[in-house]
């Protein structure tokens, strides 16, 4: 999976409240071939289970600052 090419985007900062609901409409609005970048300011581990049960390859990397960029898509 490259990390080059983003359909859409989520920052968990942006959002009051658990992110979960907000991450799983996102992902059920993907279209095949469509790439999800999640930011966080954490290893959002927990998420990867749920991905894998449901389908979803993923592809994580902290940068600069702390923040981690997980790259979603369809497998």
């Amino acid at each position: 999976m490259t990390t080059e090419q983003v359909d859409r985007t989520i920052d968990v900062r942006e959002i009051e409240g658990p992110p979960f609901d907000d991450i799983m409409a996102a992902l059920e609005s993907l279209e095949d071939g469509e790439r999800l970048q999640l930011i966080a300011p954490f290893e959002p581990e927990p998420l990867y289970e749920v991905l894998d049960a449901r389908g979803y390859a993923h592809e994580s990397h902290q940068q600069d600052g702390g923040l981690w960029y997980v790259y979603v898509e369809h497998a």
